[in-house]
């Protein structure tokens, strides 16, 4: 049930209203890791080359664009939380940055964050106003954030040591390492409980975060914490070059190894390696559902190799199938380029309401929303008070 009400100044509330390597096919189960040494230069073409691969599907109606995927249909009336909004500017069809991360290391390069670089990213996130949601509850706008604050996504990809690496003590305690990924989010979360400890971290193979004998921990590690792992294929395929078949196998074998580890979760983020898509319309479904040899998927994102922020997932433009990133770097379009952006355009930027049932905008905007993705959410609209001379 949705509702419309517009709120002018006169008004006062008071009625219930979203790397690595060229593999070749895996059925002859090659290992992960030959060839990675030659992943930059690939990456960086597909990188450079992004609206090459930015274009639209328009003939793959069948597929059922995601709502809100988790929740039961409910006609119970909201109540909505009653907040200034000529003070706040609610706009949550804003734009939203998810964020791609590789590995740290201690020198910058393509897809390599030095930890001084990252920790300060996630510095000027919380200073800026950016708090951080689960990929997964941004595709099906499931968005909680503080009123006033707005949403932000981590991914990292690849599952890089650097990402997730264990030190065992003199006493054979597990410690993490203080300068991995994990690590450090972790250390921030303490200094800053309100920004969050959501990430994707999309894997691929039989060895991630490589510490072979350490996988079943680090899994489990990861989801206990709340963090969500996504499929990055499993032999890092470039999915433009694989048969039907193989993209169902590379897809299904990839889900069969995590959930070997975590028999209950569900792996429902792709990461495309190398950003890469098949150009066959016909094959781009079998990214989203498919099987082999018994395991079956299905994946409400696809998350490509990014150079600008996203829609809102209630944005007539947003697209599930095609999901664009912010790298993880100081160049241009990385993330300090578009964190400059949205402090000299914050009107494109998404700003929560902080009511999770309900979608506040701008009533010029209400033209933007797909009213088919708002599920059982309430839409608000109001009018910006004119400043007195």
């Amino acid at each position: 049930m949705k509702r419309y009400t517009k709120l002018t100044l006169a008004i006062v509330l008071s009625s219930v209203l979203f790397t690595g390597c060229i593999s070749s096919k895996d059925d002859q189960n090659r290992k992960i890791d030959n060839n990675i040494k030659d992943n930059e230069s690939v990456l960086k073409t597909v990188y450079e080359n992004d609206n090459k691969y930015n274009e639209i599907d328009s003939n793959l109606d069948s597929l059922e664009v995601p709502g809100n995927l988790d929740k039961e249909d409910d006609f119970e009336e909201n109540e909505i939380k009653e907040i200034d909004l000529q003070e706040i500017k609610p706009n949550e069809v804003g734009q939203i940055m998810v964020l791609m991360y590789h590995g740290l290391g201690n020198e910058e390069r393509a897809y390599v964050r030095t930890r001084e670089n990252f920790k300060e990213d996630l510095q000027l996130l919380y200073e800026k106003g950016y708090r951080l949601i689960s990929l997964k509850d941004y595709i099906n706008n499931d968005i909680d954030t503080e009123a006033g604050k707005t949403p932000v996504v981590l991914t990292f990809d690849d599952g890089n040591i650097t990402d997730f690496n264990i030190k065992i003590n003199e006493k054979g305690e597990k410690i993490i390492d203080p300068n991995c990924v994990i690590g450090i989010l972790e250390e921030f979360n303490k200094k800053y409980p309100d920004f969050g400890l959501e990430a994707t971290f999309s894997i691929f193979g039989q060895n991630p975060f490589r510490q072979k004998n350490l996988i079943d921990y680090k899994l489990k590690y990861i989801i206990d914490k709340g963090m969500d792992i996504g499929n990055h294929t499993y032999s890092h395929n470039n999915l433009s070059s694989l048969s039907e078949d193989d993209i169902q196998r590379t897809l299904a074998k990839n889900v069969e190894f995590i959930q070997g580890y975590l028999p209950d979760y569900e792996v429902n983020i792709l990461a495309l390696p190398y950003g890469i898509r098949p150009k066959n319309e016909e094959k781009r479904k079998y990214l989203f559902s498919g099987s082999f040899d018994g395991v079956e998927y299905k994946n409400i994102g696809a998350l490509a190799v990014g150079w600008k922020p996203e829609y809102a997932s209630i944005h007539k433009k947003f697209d599930y199938r095609y999901i664009h990133r912010v790298h993880g770097s100081s160049e241009r379009f990385g993330i300090r380029y578009w964190l400059e952006y949205f402090d000299n355009h914050p009107e494109k930027r998404y700003i929560s309401d902080g009511d999770k049932d309900i979608v506040t905008l701008l009533e010029a905007q209400k033209e933007v929303v797909d009213e088919d993705k708002l599920g059982d959410k309430d839409l608000r609209t109001y009018s910006l008070e004119e400043k007195s001379e």
